[in-house]
């Protein structure tokens, strides 16, 4: 694609499974190239991840998160001036990878070059090593701050974990939280305008929902500066639902393991669907039993009836067929919920490749997380949600 901007991003293992794939996949639906790279790996390896998360103890818990799958060679693309800016996501990753001769000398040639760079949690070390953050402000997960301050940065407290902070081409986030406005600040410094902005967009959410499927596309408008909100029935805004992560690793099905908790910004039963411009149903387990539920039921079929954008994904499809909604509609979904779909009335479409999405009027529909980047861009193209350069 003509005038295309080149983005590169450093991964390592257990790198934060948030902060690894909310921007991977957020970068491609807007339009971006992303190279994903870790040292003494090739395209086509993965790099385990890792949830952490703040559960009332000292500091944040660790569990093993999704398998992310690089797709390019470090040693072949890693070279500062075929891209227009990089991307460090945190984690324990960033430990050895600061100790990296390769990695530092890369990311001191983007700092040289002056080309954006955009660095969250514990990524500020390798900043660090690579003399980058002298007399500049910083921010970071605050355990960073001694080695942050050590390395003669202006450390700036992070307000909240959804905290960043920009100065010249560095832009740094505390943690996960501030993916969106990590994002937005790092997609303007490359030259972004966002149209179609202000959009209201509601996520129907529910226990042992997918992980990544909701806070991909969740965080993904909000950095577009959209609205969003996410309900679910028996809860309340500030209310968390556990997530899922679902993974292929071999096996006739997927894996499931825990994922992040997720936190409900609205009260299911204060929503007005008329107040919103869009719907986004999640996967994974939770639309087992959402499909049980008249009040979700109404809801779906309010916004199907509207005309408004509805986008779905995985097993969230299970809803659609269950309000009814699917009659004379092309769909797809994960494969093993064709046959909700059929018998639903809606007419299948198989994905293939698993990334493969569908729009068919106001329906956007998906079968798997590793479809997020279509099918964001698809339900932003129903929401005449642009990003140009």
């Amino acid at each position: 694609m003509a005038g295309q901007k080149r983005v590169l991003m450093l991964c390592g293992d257990y790198v934060e499974d948030y902060e690894v794939m909310v921007p991977f996949q957020a970068l491609l639906a807007y339009g971006l190239s992303v190279d994903t790279v870790c040292p003494g790996k090739k395209a086509g390896d993965i790099c385990r991840t890792a949830i952490h998360e703040l559960l009332g103890h000292q500091t944040y818990s660790e569990s093993r998160g999704h398998n992310f799958a690089l797709n390019a060679t470090f040693d072949e693309v890693a070279d500062a001036t075929k891209y227009d800016g990089l991307v460090i996501p945190g984690g324990r990753a960033p430990e050895y990878l600061a100790m990296n001769e390769s990695v530092v000398d890369l990311v001191k040639k983007f700092g040289d070059l002056q080309k954006p760079i955009a660095s969250t949690c514990h990524a500020q070390l390798i900043l660090a090593a690579a003399d980058l953050v002298k007399g500049r402000k910083c921010t970071a997960y605050p355990a960073v701050k001694p080695a942050l301050v050590a390395a003669g940065a202006h450390w700036v407290e992070p307000e909240t974990l959804a905290f960043c902070t920009i100065d010249g081409n560095l832009i740094t986030g505390a943690t996960y939280e501030g993916n969106p406005e990590l994002i937005r600040l790092f997609i303007k410094a490359l030259g972004a305008k966002i149209s179609g902005s202000g959009k209201r967009i509601l996520f129907l959410c529910g226990d042992y929902m997918e992980d990544y499927e909701v806070k991909v596309p969740f965080q993904s408008l909000q950095a577009l500066e959209c609205h969003v909100d996410g309900v679910c029935p028996d809860k309340k805004a500030g209310d968390t639902c556990p997530t899922a992560v679902h993974d292929f690793e071999g096996d006739q099905t997927y894996s499931e393991k825990p994922g992040h908790n997720f936190t409900l910004t609205a009260d299911f039963d204060s929503v007005e669907p008329s107040s919103y411009d869009g719907l986004v149903i999640p996967g994974g387990r939770a639309p087992e039993y959402l499909a049980l539920n008249d009040k979700v039921i109404q809801l779906v079929k309010e916004f199907m009836g509207s005309g408004k954008p509805v986008a779905s994904i995985c097993h969230g499809q299970q809803i659609l067929s269950a309000a009814g909604v699917l009659k004379g509609k092309k769909c797809t979904a994960y494969p093993a919920v064709k046959l909700n779909v059929v018998l639903g009335g809606g007419t299948w479409l198989e994905p293939e490749p698993i990334h493969r999405c569908f729009t068919d009027g106001n329906l956007v529909t998906g079968a798997a997380w590793p479809g997020h980047p279509e099918f964001v861009a698809q339900f932003m193209a129903l929401l005449a949600l642009t990003v140009s350069f």
